[in-house]
C-alpha cells in the first residue's frame, strides 16, 4: 500500500518538489500526508487537485468515501532532504544543464543547509557513447554501521535523455538535530563531549581564635 502511494505521488507530483508519504491510521479515517517543496502545487486551483488524488487513492484501494484525508506538508529543510535534491537535480539534466555544473550546485546548497556531508553520483552516457560514472562528495559520509540508518538520506532517480537513461543517486548526512526536526535526535555513537573542568574551590584553613 505505502510502495504504490509512493509511486503513485512520485509520478504525479514530481515537479512539485514531492519528497516523502506518511500515513497515519486512526479508527475512523486514513490520514496520508505528502511532503513536498511546492505545497501550493500540490493542493491546485482552490484545493483540486488534492480533491482528485483523493478520489484516486479512494477508488483504487476501496476506502468507503469519506474516510481517506490527504494533507500536503512543506518540507522545512529542502537542502537537507535527498528526494528533493535528486529531482531538482533531475530537471536540472533534463533542462540541458552540464553535469558538473548541477552536481556542484546541489553540493554547494546542500553543505550551505547545514549538511555534515554530501554525495552525488551520476551514472550513464555523459557526453560520450561509452557510459562512466561521476561521484561528487563534500564534507563527511559514513558508510557502515546502524548510524547509517538513521544519519544518512537516501535517494534516486532515473533520468530519460535522448542519449539513454542516466541514475542519479544523492546521499545526505544529516547534522545531529536536539529537537529531531532538522536531523535525528541522537547523537553520533562516536561523538565525544568534553566539558569544561569546575573551578576549584580553595577552602580556607580555620582562623585561630586568640
Amino acid at each position: 500500500f505505502y510502495a504504490e502511494l509512493n509511486e503513485l505521488f512520485t509520478r504525479e507530483l514530481s515537479e512539485d518538489g514531492y519528497s516523502g508519504v506518511e500515513v497515519r491510521q486512526t479508527p475512523a479515517r486514513h490520514e496520508i500526508i505528502i511532503r513536498a517543496t511546492r505545497t501550493q502545487n500540490v493542493l491546485g486551483d482552490k484545493g483540486r487537485r488534492i480533491r482528485e488524488l483523493t478520489a484516486v487513492v479512494q477508488k483504487r484501494f476501496g476506502f468507503i468515501a469519506g474516510s481517506v484525508e490527504l494533507y500536503a506538508e512543506k518540507v522545512m529543510h529542502r537542502g537537507l532532504c535527498a528526494v528533493a535534491q535528486a529531482e531538482s537535480l533531475k530537471f536540472k539534466l533534463l533542462g540541458g544543464l552540464a553535469v558538473r555544473r548541477a552536481c556542484y550546485g546541489i553540493l554547494r546548497y546542500v553543505m550551505e543547509s547545514g549538511a555534515q556531508g554530501v554525495e552525488v553520483i551520476v551514472s550513464g552516457k555523459l557526453r560520450a557513447q561509452r557510459a562512466k560514472a561521476m561521484k561528487f562528495a563534500d564534507g563527511y559520509m559514513i558508510k557502515a554501521g546502524p548510524p547509517c540508518r538513521s544519519f544518512v538520506d537516501k535517494a534516486t532517480r532515473h533520468v530519460m535523455l535522448r542519449q539513454g537513461v542516466i541514475g542519479i543517486k544523492v546521499e545526505i548526512m544529516l547534522p545531529h538535530d536536539a529537537t529531531g526536526k532538522a536531523g535525528p535526535k541522537k547523537p553520533m555513537p562516536d561523538k565525544v563531549e568534553v566539558f569544561e573542568p569546575k573551578d576549584d574551590v580553595i577552602a580556607m584553613p580555620p582562623a585561630d581564635d586568640k
